[in-house]
């Protein structure tokens, strides 16, 4: 198996890890309430995997020259991860996890094509060619079949 079709596989894993934490967190909420309250319980679970797998995989602590490299905005990369796990609990309950998540890739390929086509953020340039601008109007078409299809 070459380098690249293991980066396509995990990020098809990773993928395939969202509509479950959308779930689980989902049916979380029906125990604590607020969606806040289950993002807090869905972040403090993950910081703690996170610490583990560095701990175990030995990790050193990033040396405070690094940090104070970066920039506050270069910080908040959590902050929105908090506003997406929230509003998927929030949404899923209403519209359901499919179109939630449908939802949600359609937003994701957006942000990202522009996010590509600029090299913002320090990505490198892709431009947003017509072959590309076509996969997310199949997307929305995607989208809207989910959107508008009766129970």
């Amino acid at each position: 198996m070459n380098e690249r079709m293991i980066y396509l596989l995990a990020a098809l894993a990773g993928g395939a890890f969202i509509p479950v934490q959308v779930a689980l967190n989902t049916l979380l909420r029906r125990y604590m309430g607020e969606p806040m309250q289950v993002t807090f319980v869905s972040y403090l679970s993950g910081t703690l995997t996170a610490l583990l797998i560095c701990f175990t995989a030995q990790y050193p602590l990033p040396t405070a020259t690094a940090l104070s490299q970066t920039t506050w905005w270069m910080w908040t990369g959590g902050c929105l991860g908090t506003l997406y796990v929230c509003s998927t609990i929030v949404a899923s309950l209403k519209i359901g996890a499919t179109l939630t998540l449908a939802l949600t890739f359609a937003g994701q390929m957006i942000a990202a094509l522009l996010l590509d086509h600029y090299g913002a953020i320090g990505l490198a340039k892709y431009p947003a060619s017509p072959a590309r601008v076509a996969g997310i109007v199949i997307v929305f078409l995607g989208v809207s079949l989910i959107a508008y299809t009766k129970r």
